[in-house]
């Protein structure tokens, strides 16, 4: 089935959009560039930026023209790195220890987070991240096989689960809670606690630009890991 006008425009747009052509906030090409470029319509040209519009990959100047939005994960109040980069800031040693890499039976709760059938399969990673070879982070996360087919393929020895999925599927989206909890035996194994304390449980899921990729749960101790952030508020003028 031959793709619509407005589809291959769209397309064409989140590439440029994704190799970093074209950078948050840069202006895009208007109606009239789109219509000669791709020789449709101004009514064709319009429907591929009012839709990428809607979606909040692009934002509307009235009068000035069309703008590549922020990504939303990067106007969280937190933002979330690649803890290996984390860690190495520090000029602290990253380590990593691979406890499961497997396929298995999608819960109801995870097929609801990634769009999937309860019962479908998925795939799944649990990891301890260590720095100056103590642990600091028990990852369990549940990944989309539709969105990421290689993930299982993968040795997450060598390369965090976040940068692999940051290269294969550029992240649009992100949500993230952040709760304390009382971590169970197993945790208290794989996290070197010789007793319950209280821990960071940090839950997020990630979209790209084709829908939910993964589902994480990050778990550190609390006397071992913090969380924080810097914040920057842009002045509006006022009329």
């Amino acid at each position: 089935m031959a793709v619509a006008k407005f589809a291959e425009i769209k397309e064409h747009m989140l590439t440029q959009i994704e190799i970093g052509a074209w950078p948050e906030h840069s202006r895009v090409p208007s109606e009239n560039e789109l219509a000669e470029q791709f020789s449709v319509s101004r009514m064709t040209a319009r429907r591929a930026l009012q839709e990428l519009t809607e979606q909040g990959i692009l934002y509307r100047t009235q009068g000035v023209g069309s703008f590549v939005a922020a990504l939303k994960s990067q106007s969280s109040l937190l933002e979330i790195r690649n803890i290996a980069d984390e860690i190495q800031s520090r000029g602290h040693s990253y380590s990593a220890q691979l406890l499961q890499l497997t396929e298995l039976p999608c819960p109801a709760v995870i097929a609801s987070a990634l769009g999937l059938k309860h019962q479908q399969q998925v795939f799944f990673s649990l990891i301890v991240h260590y720095e100056d070879q103590v642990p600091l982070q028990l990852e369990a996360r549940y990944v989309n096989p539709q969105q990421i087919p290689d993930y299982i393929q993968q040795d997450f020895s060598h390369i965090t689960p976040h940068l692999y999925l940051s290269q294969v599927a550029p992240l649009t989206e992100a949500e993230h809670t952040v709760e304390a909890i009382l971590p169970d035996h197993f945790t208290c194994q794989h996290l070197h606690l010789k007793k319950p304390e209280a821990c960071l449980r940090l839950t997020r899921r990630t979209f790209s630009r084709d829908g939910a990729v993964s589902l994480a749960y990050l778990t550190s101790p609390g006397s071992r890991y913090r969380l924080g952030g810097h914040l920057n508020f842009a002045l509006e003028k006022r009329s």
